[in-house]
């Protein structure tokens, strides 16, 4: 028997095949990680602001250069930039809303003070609330803290308490508060599937 072998051709587009399967599965995972990355970086903000900043920043640039530079699509880079930092915005005050009401402790506690710091740039309001049993810990609850003037000096009210400690306290939503954190949910839903479509489109066609 002789060595020589039979040579098999590719078949046909073989070659074109697997580059596309590659593709499409980069895109994929991008499309999932970066919404994903800026999820992270919005709750952050809620810990830490400059820390959820500067990793804000980072994933956008990121963003903006893998679908601007990289792959060349100039009109999806933009649209996943400007969305992306809009997703930061609902998604932090969404996360802590979340986080807080699933797994916040209740604790009683009464408010003794609400005051507006800055009435010239519109409400910038602040809550000192008071624990009425346990350690009897006060708290200065910002509107991050969903201190917006719906309680008065006196009201009791039930605060949610991050167990680990690395949250402020949240005051209860007020009669005139809506549907708030169900519209800011909503608006994060849709912008995380508007920048996941935008980096998959910007992947799927991006140009060599």
């Amino acid at each position: 028997m002789s060595g020589i072998g039979t040579a098999v051709a590719d078949p046909p587009g073989g070659k074109e095949v697997r580059p596309a399967r590659a593709t499409a599965l980069t895109s994929v995972l991008w499309a999932l990680a970066l919404p994903a990355a800026l999820l992270l970086s919005a709750a952050v903000t809620q810990w830490s602001t400059w820390l959820g900043v500067v990793l804000v920043m980072a994933t956008v640039a990121c963003a903006g250069c893998l679908v601007g530079f990289a792959w060349k699509r100039a009109g999806a880079a933009t649209l996943v930039c400007f969305g992306g930092f809009a997703l930061t915005l609902f998604a932090g005050p969404a996360v802590y809303d979340g986080y807080m009401r699933t797994v916040g402790e209740p604790v009683d506690a009464v408010v003794t003070r609400v005051v507006d710091r800055d009435a010239r740039r519109g409400p910038d309001m602040f809550c000192t609330v008071r624990e009425l049993g346990g350690e009897r810990r006060t708290y200065e609850v910002s509107q991050r803290e969903n201190c917006w003037g719906q309680a008065r000096p006196g009201d009791r009210v039930v605060l949610r308490e991050d167990p680990l400690g690395l949250l402020g306290p949240r005051l209860p939503d007020g009669p005139d508060q809506g549907n708030t954190p169900e519209i800011t949910l909503a608006s994060t839903a849709g912008l995380t599937l508007l920048v996941t479509a935008g980096v998959l489109y910007g992947g799927l066609r991006r140009r060599p």
